[in-house]
């Protein structure tokens, strides 16, 4: 399983690089979830991925309180951030926020999670770390994956027991919800 997603992350890095687009996904800014969410977790978008600079400047603008990922050892932890870009280190390619880790993570009520793909049923292809996938299980929020259009897939990704799938995709034009 493992050399199957190594060998579907490098195709999907290279499509993603050749096919690169600037866009936004402000599409999610009108779901439900998001206008009544308070807390939100988001990370901050680097290279080819897709851009969580326009949405995080909103939930902000909104009042919503946002977190950030930093890595900890194997482990996410979430630190508020207010959108200052001083408050946030490089980290090798990914910015990190500076500051305390949450202790209570209760309050945060969406989740936005980067992608490779996405399939039907919810599945996403990540970067191959496993920090979400760990990090997951330890949240009450809706998971909502960022990917671009044609990075939904009708088949099947490969997934293992450990692997969590979302609730919703949102390419910058729609956003897919996943039955559970």
């Amino acid at each position: 399983m493992t050399d199957q997603k190594i060998t579907l992350r490098d195709r999907a890095r290279h499509e993603r690089s050749l096919k690169f687009i600037p866009c936004n996904f402000n599409v999610i800014l009108k779901a439900p979830e998001i206008v009544s969410a308070s807390t939100i977790a988001s990370y901050v978008s680097y290279e080819f991925e897709p851009s969580t600079v326009e949405i995080n400047e909103a939930f902000l603008r909104d009042g919503k309180t946002v977190v950030l990922p930093r890595i900890n050892g194997d482990q996410l932890e979430w630190v508020t951030w207010n959108g200052d870009p001083n408050q946030l280190i490089t980290r090798k390619k990914i910015l990190e926020p500076l500051g305390d880790a949450l202790i209570d993570l209760s309050h945060i009520s969406v989740v936005i999670v980067p992608a490779l793909r996405i399939d039907q049923s919810g599945f996403r292809l990540g970067q191959g770390g496993g920090y979400y996938d760990r990090a997951l299980p330890k949240l009450t929020a809706w998971k909502i994956g960022l990917v671009y259009a044609g990075e939904l897939n009708s088949e099947e990704l490969p997934h293992e027991a450990h692997d969590i799938p979302m609730d919703a995709a949102a390419s910058p034009s729609i956003i897919v919800r996943f039955n559970r």
